[in-house]
C-alpha cells in the first residue's frame, strides 16, 4: 500500500486509506492533535450544558409579544444547519414558517412581526452579526447565540435582546449540539416546537452511548463509525435521507465528510433523488464500473485504480401520526427499500443507518452521531488531521479584504 505523500501547498497524507491506522489508538491520537475525536464525543455534554445556559437566559421576553409571523435562523455552516434542525423538529404543522438564512443580513420582508435568531459559534461571523444588526434596526425580536464576550453578545446587549452564551471549545462543526439546543429552546418559548426536558435528557444519553460505541479504542468490527469509514474509503459517497429529518442528517454527513475527510460527496432527500439523481447508480462510477470489475484482480490494486460510488441511506421510519407527516411513512419506507434494491442490482455497495429513539430530536441524534465519527476516522485513515483544514484558513485570508494601510 502506498505510504504517506506530500502534495501541493505542503499538504501531507495518504492517497489510499490505511485500515491499520484505525487499529492503532495512539497513532490516531497523534494524528488528531486538536482533539476532534474528543470534541465530537462531547456531544451529549453539549446538549446538557447549552440547555442549562439557555435556561439562565431571559427567553420569556420573546413570548411577551405573542406568536411571530415568521422565524429566521441566520448563520453560516454548522450555525446555518441549526435552522434546518429547528424546521424538521418543529415538523410540517409548525404554525409559522421557519426560514434558514445563510448570507449576510436578513430577508427584505423581515420586520417587527418576526423573530430573528442569530447564531455564530465564534460570535463574530459576518453573517450572524449583519443579521443581528438588521433585526435590531427593523424592530424584529432578536435572539443571539454564540461565544460569550464576543461582538455578537455586545450587539445583543445593545439591542436589549436575549443572548445565550455557548463557550467555544472546538470548531463550529464539532459544536452542532451546543448551537442547536438553544435554537430549539428559543423556539419552544415561542410555542413553536415541543421539546421537553425528557427529550433533551434522552438525546444526550443517546449521544453518550454512541460516543462509547465509536470510541477510538474499539476495533473496527465492533465500532460502527470505523466500519462505515472503511466502507467509504476511496469512494465517491452519496448520502440520501428517507425523510425530512433524515435529510438534515444526510446533509450534515456531507458537511463533515467534506471538512474532516476532504471527500467530495453528494447528499439530499431520497424523494428528490428518485426524480433524477438515482440515475447515478447506472453511470461510470456506479453500475458501469461494477460491470467491468475483474474478479481475478488483486482487490487492493483494483481499489487504488478505480473510484466507485458508495451509497449511504439514512432511514427514519417516522414517529408522527400520519396526519402530521408530509407523506405516509410507508411511502418513505418503500422508497428506501427500492433504492437499496437498485444499488444491489448494480453492484453498488450500500450502507444503511436507521434512526432510533422516542422523539424527533433523539432520532436525529441517532442519525448524526455515528456518521460524525466516521468522517473523522476516514480522515485519520488517510493520515489527515481532521481539525486543521489549511484550505479553509487560506480561503479566509484570500477572500477577506486587506486593511487599508496595507493595500
Amino acid at each position: 500500500m502506498a505510504g504517506p505523500v506530500e502534495g501541493a501547498a505542503g499538504l501531507t497524507g495518504r492517497r489510499v486509506a490505511d485500515e491499520a491506522l484505525l487499529s492503532d489508538e495512539q497513532a490516531m491520537l497523534r494524528n488528531d492533535p486538536g482533539g476532534m475525536l474528543r470534541a465530537t464525543a462531547s456531544a451529549g455534554a453539549q446538549v446538557r450544558e447549552s440547555a442549562a445556559l439557555a435556561a439562565e437566559a431571559n427567553l420569556s421576553m420573546l413570548a411577551e409579544e405573542g406568536r411571530p409571523r415568521a422565524v429566521v435562523v441566520a448563520g453560516i455552516g454548522t450555525a446555518g444547519l441549526t435552522g434546518n434542525i429547528l424546521a424538521t423538529v418543529a415538523g410540517p404543522r409548525c404554525p409559522v414558517p421557519v426560514i434558514g438564512h445563510r448570507s449576510a443580513g436578513v430577508p427584505g420582508w423581515v420586520g417587527a412581526a418576526d423573530v430573528v435568531i442569530a447564531v455564530s459559534a465564534s460570535g463574530r461571523s459576518p453573517e450572524a452579526l449583519a443579521a443581528a444588526d438588521a433585526a435590531a434596526r427593523r424592530g424584529a425580536r432578536l435572539v443571539a447565540i454564540g461565544n460569550p464576550d464576543s461582538e455578537l453578545q455586545a450587539m445583543a446587549e445593545r439591542a436589549r435582546a436575549p443572548f445565550i452564551p455557548v463557550p467555544r471549545r472546538a470548531p463550529a462543526r464539532a459544536s452542532l449540539w451546543g448551537l442547536a439546543v438553544p435554537v430549539l429552546l428559543a423556539a419552544r418559548s415561542l410555542g413553536l416546537v415541543k421539546v421537553n426536558e425528557a427529550d433533551l435528557a434522552e438525546t444526550a444519553a443517546r449521544l453518550d452511548a454512541d460516543a462509547e460505541r465509536c470510541r477510538a479504542g474499539a476495533e473496527s468490527f465492533v465500532n460502527p463509525a470505523k466500519s462505515l469509514a472503511l466502507g467509504l474509503a476511496g469512494s465517491i459517497p452519496i448520502v440520501w435521507g428517507s425523510s425530512p429529518l433524515a435529510t438534515v442528517a444526510a446533509r450534515r454527513f456531507a458537511d463533515t465528510l467534506a471538512a474532516n475527510a476532504r471527500y467530495p460527496v453528494m447528499a439530499g432527500a431520497l424523494g428528490e433523488a428518485g426524480r433524477g439523481r438515482v440515475g447515478l447508480l447506472d453511470g461510470p462510477f456506479g453500475g458501469l464500473a461494477e460491470s467491468m470489475r475483474d474478479i481475478f484482480a488483486d482487490p487492493d490494486e483494483e481499489n487504488e485504480l478505480t473510484t466507485r460510488l458508495r451509497l449511504v441511506v439514512l432511514r427514519d421510519g417516522g414517529l408522527n401520526p400520519e396526519e402530521e407527516a408530509d407523506e405516509p411513512v410507508a411511502v418513505e419506507e418503500r422508497r428506501a427499500d427500492a433504492v437499496q434494491t437498485l444499488a444491489e442490482r448494480r453492484g453498488v455497495r450500500c450502507d444503511v443507518v436507521t434512526a432510533e429513539g422516542g422523539s424527533a430530536l433523539e432520532r436525529l441524534a441517532s442519525l448524526v452521531a455515528v456518521p460524525d465519527f466516521a468522517s473523522i476516522y476516514l480522515a485519520l485513515a488517510h493520515g489527515l488531521d481532521p481539525m486543521a483544514v489549511p484550505a479553509i484558513n487560506e480561503m479566509k485570508e484570500l477572500s477577506n479584504p486587506m486593511p487599508e494601510g496595507l493595500q
